[in-house]
């Protein structure tokens, strides 16, 4: 708002009349705004309604504000979720191609954590700022944060004013970024390891680990950009579901029904140990550790779903129930 010059105006009673008043045009649609063109002292000069730039997102004044925030700890556990994501398929993919034939199932293990390592730490070094580990963010307020591209504005029913940018910045490209890393790194090491370890597999089963990647990179991209909202929300209780549902099915299938089951092999312990970290990152996300006497205790229900399943597996056992169904009849 700005005055016009010259002569103060009176109307009939005497009374001034206020100043003339340029007005601005109304800036529509949820995540539309205006950019700071110039700041001279504490006055702006502001553009037209549109697009925020990358890296900034409208105020409560439909202004364009750079995002000069940091992730909070709940941010930090998403991006932790979605880095998790490859690394935990890539490990199962090694392990169901691997076998028992072959003895380097380990490696390409510890070759898909450097992997996902290397690409986690690359992703936060090129993101801004530039050269360090930490990033700037923008605060997620709600869901629809996440799908600006839904609530573009059409001001006459006819013209659309396209406002789609990234209002969580850069919560929602960054984990893109990472996933391209990851391939990259992927396509340059694991075939030559492959190939000069894997002697137990045929020429044809050596690879099927890195094609398998192939397939599920896409199809995580894709539940990103359809998604990414939806995981943000849910993700802790989707790792809750899956590392229960996951370890009963190993479990199962491994016929583990005792302690000695679980210690008679190193990898059902790793397997147990892997599950049991799960849950706990799963309790942690969703308890976000506000208040550390309230949330440590119940990290010690951690262990409760593997050790209910062995104390009642023998009485789940098919063949007791079909024994003595088949004798009360």
């Amino acid at each position: 708002v700005s005055g016009r010059g010259g002569p103060e105006r009176r109307g009939n009673a005497g009374c001034p009349l206020p100043a003339a008043v340029d007005i601005q045009p109304a800036c529509l649609g949820l995540y539309c705004g205006r950019t700071v063109l110039s700041v001279n002292g504490s006055v702006e000069t502001y553009g037209d309604c549109g697009v925020c730039p990358r890296g900034q997102r409208t105020d409560d004044n439909k202004i364009c504000r750079e995002c000069m925030g940091s992730p909070d700890r709940y941010d930090w556990l998403y991006l932790g979720f979605m880095a998790m994501l490859p690394l935990v398929l890539h490990w199962f993919f090694i392990e169901w191609y691997s076998g028992k034939k072959s003895s380097s199932a380990l490696l390409q293990h510890v070759t898909a954590l450097f992997e996902c390592s290397v690409a986690a730490i690359v992703t936060l070094l090129v993101s801004d700022p530039v050269g360090s580990l930490h990033i700037r963010s923008c605060k997620v307020k709600k869901l629809s944060d996440w799908y600006t591209m839904l609530y573009n504005p059409s001001p006459d029913y006819i013209t659309t004013v396209h406002c789609t940018h990234e209002a969580v910045y850069p919560l929602y490209t960054i984990v893109f970024i990472y996933y391209a890393f990851c391939l990259v790194l992927m396509m340059l090491l694991r075939p030559l390891l492959v190939k000069k370890i894997a002697c137990g597999l045929g020429k044809s089963d050596r690879f099927k680990s890195i094609y398998a990647a192939l397939y599920f990179f896409p199809i995580l991209t894709v539940l990103q950009a359809v998604g990414g909202g939806l995981l943000y929300y849910a993700f802790p209780y989707i790792i809750l579901v899956l590392s229960l549902v996951t370890l009963a099915v190993y479990m199962s299938a491994s016929e583990v029904e005792s302690f000695k089951d679980l210690l008679v092999r190193k990898k059902r312990l790793v397997v147990l140990f892997s599950h049991w970290l799960l849950h706990a990152y799963g309790i942690i996300s969703i308890s976000k550790l506000d208040k550390l006497e309230q949330d440590l205790p119940l990290l010690a229900l951690v262990p409760a779903p593997a050790l209910f399943y062995v104390l009642t597996a023998k009485y789940t056992e098919p063949s007791r129930i079909l024994s003595e169904g088949g004798n009360g009849h």
